[in-house]
């Protein structure tokens, strides 16, 4: 049979596209309509939890959202979905937006005001993290929790609960369950805090403004900060917002000592594979290597002296703060999903157990270093 000419070829017609089809890849690229069903849902989620917390008040929205997140993710037909078409949106939610929310953080914090709490309590926030950190990595790997859920719970409960977590788990390329899990401990916790250290204000004797240095030393998220010390008054609210922006200050080298232990862990790794491994160095595939300072803590220090210099506006910094808050929620929201409760059966007491004991250490620790500062 003979066949035609390359010219004809080339000049032949495209085979009609089905109906709608064409105008429809036109329109929505693939990586949008794969996307876009999980961050629609994201975006639902924060809208319910943002009517939950304006119905009850006393229910913080993030916590609301990672509740959200979690019913969602269990409901017999709604699993579907959020297994289903949503997954790749809802991880978007989780790590990307996450990420911007931690680079808006940087727009809360202005290093002066840090500057004016004075070095002595910027010694007993340095001594409280450290210590909490520590503590907590020590105890989670002794209880055996699995993956980076030790180090992950130290991180949220030392610095700033979800968002901390959150920049390790970039930074370590976490399983999405152990951020998952350390994200659950570490809310439901400090939304205990809430609750429980307003009824602690005058047994333990403390004055307003202690007492809101207490609370910013102690509690993990901003948020949660701000609904336990606006009980004391204005004084105290200001000194807690302030200590725990000094915490959060302290994000970026903790992440970056992060990143430097484990490149060295895996330089160990690679060279005692090396040494037993018979086949050429050509046969194994290289390491990767993440970069020592991520490019979105780097946004954060950015952040952190663009409010510093005084250049931003107010009406700015207000939207910001209002823009990283649903950012977070919607991040809190995707984790929420990818939650498995029957799945943390096996670590749940362990992990129970830590939380516990890791906030009666830095409870502890914040009141005794306000008490020997005040």
């Amino acid at each position: 049979m003979s066949q035609a000419h390359p010219a004809l070829r080339a000049r032949r017609p495209r085979p009609a596209a089905r109906s709608g089809e064409g105008e429809f890849q036109l329109g929505w690229p693939p990586a949008l309509r794969r996307n876009a069903p999980g961050l629609c849902l994201a975006a639902a989620g924060v809208g319910a939890a943002r009517l939950v917390h304006e119905l009850l008040p006393m229910i913080p929205m993030l916590t609301a959202a990672m509740v959200l997140g979690i019913v969602a993710g269990h409901l017999p037909r709604v699993r579907t979905i959020v297994q289903g078409v949503a997954r790749p949106g809802l991880g978007i939610a989780a790590k990307r937006l996450m990420r911007v929310a931690i680079v808006l953080l940087g727009l809360q914090l202005s290093l002066s005001d840090v500057v004016g709490l004075g070095w002595a309590t910027a010694l007993m926030v340095l001594a409280v993290v450290a210590a909490t950190f520590t503590g907590t990595l020590w105890l989670g790997r002794r209880l055996g929790l699995p993956g980076d859920q030790p180090l992950l719970v130290a991180t949220g409960y030392s610095i700033c609960g979800a968002s901390a977590i959150g920049a390790v788990s970039q930074t370590t390329r976490s399983d999405e369950r152990d951020v998952a899990n350390a994200v659950a401990v570490v809310t439901l916790c400090g939304t205990l805090a809430i609750a429980v250290l307003p009824l602690l204000h005058h047994p333990l004797g403390l004055a307003d403004a202690p007492f809101g240095r207490w609370v910013g030393a102690s509690v993990h998220d901003v948020g949660q900060v701000v609904a336990a010390a606006q009980t004391a008054g204005p004084a105290a609210l200001t000194e807690a917002v302030l200590v725990k922006l000094m915490r959060v200050a302290l994000l970026a080298p903790l992440v970056a000592m992060i990143a430097i232990s484990g490149r060295r862990a895996r330089a160990a790794r690679t060279e005692v594979a090396g040494t037993s491994d018979t086949r050429t160095p050509d046969a194994r595939p290289p390491a990767a290597r993440p970069p020592l300072v991520p490019l979105f803590v780097a946004g954060f220090l950015m952040t952190i002296l663009l409010r510093t210099s005084g250049q931003v506006p107010e009406a700015a910094l207000t939207q910001a703060a209002t823009a990283q808050h649903l950012l977070l929620a919607a991040a809190l929201f995707g984790l929420g999903g990818s939650l498995h409760l029957p799945s943390m059966t096996r670590t749940g007491g362990r992990m129970a157990l830590l939380g516990l004991a890791s906030w009666i250490v830095i409870a502890g620790l914040s009141y005794l270093g306000v008490v020997l500062t005040t």
